[in-house]
């Protein structure tokens, strides 16, 4: 009995380990939209108040910064020139922030990282060791950014910098007269654990709340939000063409939900999800974007389009019966589109299929 409740227990230990390892890589793959980000705190009336953090931040560090000229232990010769120049950075960065566009992703990116080397570099001209190496803490506002607006990938990046710059700043407190070598672990740890420990942190934290709004929470799939966040990259300038849209409706869900309630429907909904995530082509959006309402966005001419669409038609039909599938597929043609143009061309085409009894796929006009 013992043996038995020690394998019970070591199982669902081993699942659990297995479940948390697949949100980590989840997380660490995921794609975050900078553009897509910017558009929503923008639409929010947000984007404004994102600038003045931003930008309050920014001249907190010069003044920082600039203290350290009238510091009677401030820095002297070529440290006082780095100190002068970062101060001028953080003003002149500070007022372009306040009064240009918000940057372009590489700008962004461009810029965190000459925030990145531009904070080490002055907490390197400190004429005090110590005081240069626990002003690391200022590579927290890039961090915060960074956790923010860009991947986890590039936050692990920022992380591997603020380590070697913890590194490098610990070494001279241990060269200078009198080293101490608790002191430098003490710095180390402190620098590590605010800067590289508590920002990926927060990121993914940040990342969990994100992707519980973009998914919908009885299937596990994406929401109507969740599909326009994956979906925004698709399309555009530059967009790799063909792109299909297969708009799936239920039929006979209603007398589901009206002869065996509505747990009976949901358990429907759910079976039609995994079909679904089971089925769909490599590499394509599912989303469930309303009611018994799914779309499945994927990179596909129209003939290949037509033939996954009836193969999910013939999945739905036989493992989530008595509910069969409405299918509408449309595809681009020789232009982009944007995905509400696909939606609506769909959404006419499953329609048409609903109207000619169901259970089957028709197709829209090619969408230029």
């Amino acid at each position: 009995m013992v043996s038995q409740t020690g394998s019970a227990v070591a199982k669902l230990v081993g699942r659990s380990s297995r479940i948390e390892l697949g949100i980590i890589r989840s997380w660490w793959s995921d794609p975050l939209d900078y553009r897509w980000l910017i558009r929503t705190f923008q639409a929010r009336g947000a984007l404004g108040m994102m600038r003045g953090i931003v930008v309050t931040v920014g001249l907190t560090l010069a003044v920082t910064t600039s203290l350290n000229l009238y510091s009677s232990s401030g820095s002297e010769g070529w440290a006082r020139a780095v100190t002068v120049f970062n101060t001028g950075m953080a003003v002149a960065g500070s007022a372009a922030w306040a009064f240009g566009p918000w940057p372009s992703e590489r700008l962004s990116l461009a810029l965190m990282a000459t925030l990145d080397v531009l904070i080490t570099c002055g907490c390197l001209a400190e004429s005090s060791r110590v005081f240069g190496a626990f002003s690391l803490m200022q590579l927290v506002a890039p961090g915060a950014y960074i956790a923010m607006f860009h991947g986890p990938r590039v936050l692990a990046l920022h992380a591997g910098w603020s380590l070697l710059s913890v590194l490098v700043l610990a070494a001279l407190v241990l060269r200078a007269p009198g080293g101490d070598v608790a002191l430098a672990t003490s710095v180390v740890l402190t620098v590590a654990a605010v800067t590289i420990i508590l920002m990926p942190a927060l990121q993914f934290c940040y990342w969990i709340l994100r992707m519980d709004a973009l998914t919908d929470p009885l299937t596990g799939l994406l929401n109507r939000r969740g599909l326009d966040y994956y979906a925004s990259s698709w399309f555009g300038p530059g967009a790799h063409l063909p792109i299909c849209l297969m708009t799936i409706d239920l039929d006979r869900f209603k007398s589901v939900n009206d002869t065996y309630g509505h747990s009976a429907g949901d358990r429907a909904l759910v079976r039609v999800a995994e079909s679904l995530r089971a089925t769909a082509p490599p590499g394509a959006v599912v989303a469930r974007s309303g009611g018994e309402e799914f779309v499945v966005l994927a990179r596909l001419g129209n003939d290949a389009a037509v033939a996954e669409a009836q193969r999910l038609c013939r999945a739905i039909k036989s493992h989530c019966g008595p509910v069969t599938a409405s299918i509408g597929v449309a595809c681009t043609g020789a232009l982009p589109a944007h995905l509400r143009d696909l939606m609506c061309s769909s959404d006419t085409a499953m329609y048409r299929a609903k109207q000619l009894g169901g259970n089957r796929v028709f197709t829209a006009t090619t969408t230029a």
